[in-house]
Formats: C-alpha cells, structure tokens, sequence
C-alpha cells in the first residue's frame, strides 16, 4: 500500500485502542462513540489487509501484526506532530529563513538596525542578506530569489511585488569637522565653488554632480574619483574635498564629517531618493515577511525623513 493513504486519524485511533486495551476507553480519550473507533479500526485493517486486534469478552489485544505496526505508527504521529510544531513556528516567525536584499547604503546603518531589533524578537530566523544596486535587487525579487528588498527610487517596472515606502533619504554635503562651513546650519552650494569636489569615476556621476552645481553658476573640480562611501568620507574627514552623500550612508556614526543640508535656494541641488521595502508575491504574506517589516518602519522612522 502507498504510505500517503495512512490516514494519520485512523492510525492515532489504532495506537489509543492498543495502548488503552479497550474500544470503549479509547472512545472517551478520543471524544469519539465506540462504534466510531470500532469503524476506523476496522477501516485501517482493511486497508492494512490483517486483522490488528483480537477481539474478547474482556477487551481487545493486539495481534502480532498490530505488535509490529504500533511503533511504526506511534512514529509517524509523532513526524505529524513535529510537523504540526514546524508550521506553528513558522506562522509564529519562530524559525525558517528570511532572504533579505539591500542596497549598500541601506545597509550601513537602516538595515543592522532593523535586522538588531527583528533578531531580539525573532532568534530561530535565519536571514540571509544580499547586497546590490537596485536595477539588480528588483529582478531577483521578481524571479522569487528574494522575500524581501530595501531598495530607492528606481525606473524598473516592479510585476511581482508590493512597494512599502518607508520614507525619503536627503542627499547632504559632506565637509571636513573644521571646514569654515561645518558650523552653518545650512550650506550655501555657491559657497563651495572652489572646494574640491568627490565623486565617483563615473560619466553619469559626474554628469549628475555637473548639474546638481550648474544653478549655483559653477563647474566643480573633480580631480579626486573614488566610488565608495567610507573612501568619500575618509577623504573629506582628511580635508581632501567635499562630497554630497546619502544621508544613510553615515547614518550619524561619524565625528569627523560635518553633514550639512543645503540652503533652500539650493534645493534643486538636494533631491531626495525615495525608500521603499519590495516585498515579493511569494512572501506577502509570510509571517517573517511581516514582522521584519514593522522593524524596518521603526527604524526608518529614526534615520528618513
């Protein structure tokens, strides 16, 4: 016979009558009518093909055949009920894994923060992370890689997810602690005309910079190209340059960079990426999904605008 038409009602019956001796006895543990527990064991030995209990005035006792398939169905119960447990944890975001994307800003402060306090809740959750430009979180989201994406605004047209916006990231002026502007509470971008600027060795970088500075009437210097956030603010600390960055990039952890948000008069220059959470079809409603969620909001409530 197949193993999948043991009918684990009919087998957890079949154990209470051997354990307990008795129809009747079985039937008040149960909650079922004796004649209800006399059909499903007659129904499991008919499947079986042996007869499993020798019937008697005084009760029933099991047969050689119901000796030898009684460990072997108190076995499979006990699978069932570990089964049952496994699903109960996952519903409780108890245990499995989370399979987490996020761009590297993102990941600086916003997603540690957010991934501290889920891991406080939520121990028996494996997490996964993945690290990567947007154009390339969204696409793997899409093809049910990931659960769930931290990702900003972007042109990638998004069939298989739901957007969780979780607020909006200003772009900032980094300056050295003892730059003549670091005091300001705000920074004129005309007065950083003869500043040094850092960028990265990229056309559409420079090209974005050019025109972020064009309204403020002047072309910046960019002898210095570097890529990297912690490379860009390494130099500004050392009073190489400035830079605009991403305010997540810093998340507020460095002395030695003064951030500083432009005038008003400078507000073409100061777009904000908008920042959201993807969440893949799959996992729109996986209880891990959920929970990582509520964490990322409260953490993007102290770091977003």
């Amino acid at each position: 016979m197949r193993a999948e038409a043991l009918d684990p009602v009919l087998l957890r019956t079949f154990a209470s009558v051997a354990e307990l001796g008795s129809f009747t006895a079985a039937a008040g543990a149960l909650g079922y009518t004796q004649s209800a527990v006399s059909r499903q064991v007659r129904t499991l030995e008919e499947a079986c093909g042996v007869e499993l209990f020798a019937r008697g005035a005084r009760g029933v006792r099991a047969t050689p055949a119901g000796e030898y398939l009684l460990p072997h169905a108190r076995a499979l119960l006990e699978r069932y009920a570990d089964t049952a447990r496994a699903l109960e944890s996952l519903r409780q975001a108890d245990a499995g894994m989370l399979r987490l994307g996020a761009f590297s800003t993102a990941n600086a402060v916003l997603v540690p923060r957010a991934l501290t306090r889920f891991g406080e809740r939520h121990p028996g959750v494996e997490i996964r992370l993945r690290e990567g430009l947007t154009e390339r979180l969204l696409p793997a989201l899409d093809a049910g890689e990931l659960d769930l994406a931290v990702v900003s605004t972007h042109k990638y047209k998004i069939a298989s997810a739901d957007l969780v916006v979780l607020g909006d990231d200003p772009l900032l002026v980094a300056l050295p602690r003892g730059h003549r502007l670091a005091r300001r509470r705000t920074v004129p971008l005309a007065e950083l005309a003869d500043e040094s600027w850092i960028v990265a060795d990229d056309e559409a970088a420079v090209a974005a910079l050019h025109a972020r500075c064009a309204p403020a009437g002047f072309v910046p210097q960019t002898r210095l190209r570097v890529a990297e956030w912690t490379s860009k603010l390494g130099l500004v600390s050392a009073g190489f340059g400035v830079t605009f960055v991403p305010a997540l990039a810093v998340g507020g952890v460095r002395e030695d960079v003064a951030l500083k948000p432009l005038s008003v008069a400078d507000a073409q220059a100061q777009p904000r990426r908008t920042v959201y959470a993807a969440v893949a079809r799959h996992a729109r409603r996986a209880p891990a999904v959920t929970a990582f969620l509520d964490d990322l909001r409260a953490a993007s409530a102290d770091l977003l605008v």
